[in-house]
């Protein structure tokens, strides 16, 4: 393993370890439970809106309804909603800005430095939580920082996975596979030497592939089908590393941030302490990154032919090809060309929205619904990532055990969390009298075993989630198609908390939001089975922008 491939990879998993925190403390927990807490600081009580919300504290009295409304302009909205529409805002403008920055991100000049900035945004936006109160007349600020944080973060996120296919492309594993595919080649024709202008007539007697992320020509043998085989495994491997990292440094990040709020009663400074904490540790764990991530002069990566050379570009222009791009990439018959990765895209709209509701929504249902403590909510954000660092480093493990593909992999996991929001529907049976209530997700303790069960497979599913993607990708446009994969992604679930804060203000009961989210899951695995991870990759290599 080459010293430049070790730098790289550790320069990926920094990154990993200082955004990931970000989204394990912030954007899943305490984020959600912030801005809920901004607005329940300046909200009142129903159904009269007269007393404040901030007039109870501890549990709420059962003669007393504990929902709260603030008002925002001329509405009065609930507030556990005003959470999930600020953050439907900040995923809508997150997909402008992946698709406005997806073209330029493919140039490896610009990629590094539109990482840097945009985790410099992000990580400056979470910070300045530490200066807002929640008693300021100013208080609605949060939700712009909130927006600015999560932007900073999808963008930059999007730079971080374009690394990837480069990444598993000069893994070792997949350089000795590589190694012996060309060996292979040369023991079938001894005269013939392997070279950039193959001949014809052998080319077409081979009938010989090529992979997407390599551009090398491979050959339909054992050792081409090991070959596969392992870019395949390192995919998912380095993106489970990267899983793993990120879920390591939230761990440990949660653990500090579980002291001021656990001896300052979960108070709305101590939310702000641990939001601001985050980006603190975003903006310093990214130093390693900026050091060991590779410039445009010590690497080594293919560029689309539809890429301007740098003379011939500007930032303005650049962003508007982008849009044109965006415009040809969904048309009917760029559609057609990549069949398998847009199927692929159609069930990943509907995953990431789902397991991403999933996730607020469970936050927003113990807190408002169960009456869970902060020190609670903060334990159960705790054990989710350090259940997903395993079931991250299991599932590989079990996949070659079982010879499994990384699509059937991935349908598993869905299969898994779907039980969840199908358990929380069980809370509507009735009780029937002389007996107890058991399940439905209608206790505090339920949501610390739910954590358990749901970290292991989302952890796992994100690595291989984003692992499948790589193999379906054209060469040189990484970025941009990871742009597409972003919108589909966070900034696709825009949907999934909107219909759910719908759900919450339409109902008063945010436990109805269960059905659609098992609806929403479920429907996505027919389109997920219908994915020819083969035909796909080569698909990808025949496609030209």
């Amino acid at each position: 393993m080459s010293a430049t491939y070790k730098q790289r990879l550790r320069g990926w998993l920094s990154y990993a370890f200082a955004s990931e925190a970000f989204v394990v403390v912030s954007l899943t927990l305490f984020l959600p439970i912030c801005l809920e807490q901004f607005a329940r600081d300046n909200g009142f009580l129903q159904p009269e809106k007269t007393e404040s919300c901030s007039s109870l504290s501890g549990s709420v009295p059962a003669n007393v309804d504990g929902r709260c409304a603030v008002k925002i302009g001329w509405l009065w909205i609930d507030t556990a909603s005003f959470s999930l529409y600020v953050y439907s805002m900040s995923v809508a403008l997150q997909a402008l800005t992946v698709i406005s920055m997806g073209s330029i991100a493919d140039r490896s000049s610009y990629r590094k430095p539109l990482l840097l900035t945009f985790a410099a945004i992000g990580a400056f936006s979470a910070s300045l939580f530490l200066l807002l109160s929640s008693t300021s007349p100013l208080w609605m600020v949060s939700a712009l920082f909130a927006i600015l944080a999560n932007v900073g973060f999808g963008a930059s996120v999007v730079a971080m996975n374009a690394y990837l296919p480069s990444l598993a492309k000069d893994s070792p594993e997949v350089v000795q596979a590589y190694s012996e595919v060309t060996s292979s080649f040369e023991n079938r024709d001894e005269n013939s030497a392997l070279n950039a202008s193959i001949d014809l007539e052998l080319e077409r007697s081979l009938e010989e592939v090529s992979d997407p992320l390599l551009g090398h020509p491979v050959h339909p043998d054992t050792a081409q089908l090991t070959y596969t085989a392992a870019l395949s495994r390192a995919t998912s491997r380095i993106s489970s590393l990267g899983i793993a990292s990120g879920y390591g440094a939230g761990i440990i990040l949660l653990l500090v941030a579980l002291i001021p709020v656990t001896r300052l009663q979960g108070s709305t400074f101590s939310l702000r302490l641990a939001i601001g904490l985050s980006g603190i540790w975003w903006a310093l764990f990214s130093i390693p990154a900026a050091v060991w991530l590779p410039n445009a002069s010590n690497i080594d990566e293919p560029e689309s032919g539809s890429i301007k050379a740098d003379d011939d570009w500007t930032f303005s222009s650049e962003i508007a090809v982008a849009w044109k791009r965006l415009g040809v990439m969904l048309r009917w018959r760029e559609i057609k060309r990549l069949r398998n990765t847009f199927r692929y895209l159609a069930a990943w709209f509907l995953l990431s929205d789902g397991f991403t509701t999933i996730t607020s929504t469970a936050i927003l249902f113990g807190k408002t619904t169960l009456h869970m403590q902060a020190s609670s909510l903060v334990l159960i954000g705790a054990i989710t990532p350090l259940s997903g660092i395993i079931g991250s480093l299991v599932s590989p493990i079990l996949q070659r055990k079982f010879m499994w593909s990384n699509l059937h992999v991935l349908v598993l996991l869905v299969l898994m969390v779907s039980l969840i929001p199908a358990y929380g529907c069980l809370g509507f049976l009735p009780v029937f009298k002389g007996t107890a209530r058991f399940g439905g997700l209608t206790t505090p303790g339920e949501m610390f075993g739910l954590a358990v069960y749901f970290g292991f497979a989302y952890g796992a599913f994100q690595s291989y989630a984003r692992a499948l993607y790589a193999e379906l990708l054209p060469t040189g446009e990484e970025a941009r198609w990871y742009g597409l994969f972003s919108i589909t992604d966070k900034s696709s679930s825009f949907v999934g908390p909107l219909i759910v804060g719908l759900i919450a203000d339409s109902t008063g009961n945010i436990r109805y939001a269960f059905f659609f989210l098992v609806f929403m899951v479920w429907a996505a695995v027919p389109v997920l089975l219908s994915v020819d991870v083969d035909k796909g990759r080569q698909d990808a290599k025949d496609y030209v922008s």
